[in-house]
C-alpha cells in the first residue's frame, strides 16, 4: 500500500494484561494499539465533536495484519502510523509496531476506515476531517 510521506509516532507500554501465558502480546491487542494511535493522529476532541454535533464516526472496514516478531511484556513500542485518503469515503492506514532497537516492524497493519452516521450508513468523509488530515499529512 502506498501511504503518506509523514509518519506519526505513538508510544505503547506493554502491560502484563496485554500478554498471553508466555509473556507475548495476545494478537488482538495490536488492533487496540492501532486504534489509539489513529485517535492521536485525528485528535480525540475532534472525533468527539464530530460525533456529538454531526452524528458521524469511523469504523474499520477491513484489517490485514502481518506478524513478523513477538512483542513482549514490559516493552515500550513505537506505533508508526501513516495514511492516505482514498476517495471521499475511505482512509487507508499503514500502522507498524516497532520494538526497541528493532531492524524491522514486529507487526504491520493495513487498516481501511470508513465514515458512518448513527444509523451505520456510509457517509462521505466530513470536510473538516478531510482538510485536517490533508493539512497534517505533509
Amino acid at each position: 500500500m502506498t501511504v503518506s510521506p509523514k509518519i506519526f509516532h505513538h508510544p505503547v507500554q506493554i502491560y502484563y494484561e496485554d500478554t498471553d501465558h508466555s509473556g507475548v502480546v495476545y494478537h488482538p491487542n495490536f488492533l487496540k494499539y492501532f486504534e489509539r494511535a489513529r485517535e492521536h493522529v485525528i485528535d480525540s476532541d475532534r472525533l468527539d465533536k464530530l460525533w456529538r454535533e454531526k452524528g458521524l464516526g469511523f469504523a474499520v472496514y477491513k484489517a490485514n495484519m502481518t506478524f513478523q516478531d513477538g512483542v513482549e511484556f514490559a516493552e515500550v513500542c513505537d506505533i508508526r502510523t501513516s495514511f492516505k485518503l482514498d476517495g471521499k469515503y475511505k482512509t487507508l492506514w499503514r500502522q507498524e509496531v516497532w520494538r526497541p532497537g528493532a531492524k524491522k516492524a514486529a507487526v504491520i497493519g493495513d487498516i481501511e476506515m470508513v465514515c458512518l452516521d448513527k444509523e451505520k450508513r456510509l457517509q462521505p468523509l466530513p470536510e473538516e476531517i478531510f482538510s485536517y488530515l490533508l493539512k497534517n499529512n505533509v
